[in-house]
C-alpha cells in the first residue's frame, strides 16, 4: 500500500496498525516513495528462485518487432 505523507501524518495509527499484521506501507512524496512503514526487527523474507517455473509461459517472438517500428528507436 502507498499513501502520501499528509494521508500518512493523518492516518498514522491506523497505517501502524496495518504494518503491525505484516502489511507494508510506502509513504510517498508525490509519486515518489520516501519511507517505509513496517514491522520492526522483522527481517524481509528470503526470495526463493524459480518458484513460479512452469506457472509463466512466452510465445518465442515475444520480443520480436516489425522492422518498421524497430527503426523508430534507431533514429
Amino acid at each position: 500500500m502507498t499513501v502520501n505523507v499528509h494521508r500518512a501524518k493523518t492516518h498514522f495509527s491506523r497505517l501502524a496498525a496495518q504494518a503491525a499484521t505484516g502489511e507494508e506501507v510506502l509513504i510517498a512524496r508525490g509519486r515518489r516513495p520516501v519511507a517505509r512503514l513496517a514491522v520492526a526487527g522483522q527481517e524481509p523474507k528470503n526470495r526463493v528462485p524459480g518458484i513460479d517455473k512452469g506457472k509463466i509461459w512466452m510465445a518465442p517472438d515475444f520480443d520480436t518487432l516489425p522492422d518498421d517500428i524497430l527503426d523508430l528507436f534507431y533514429k
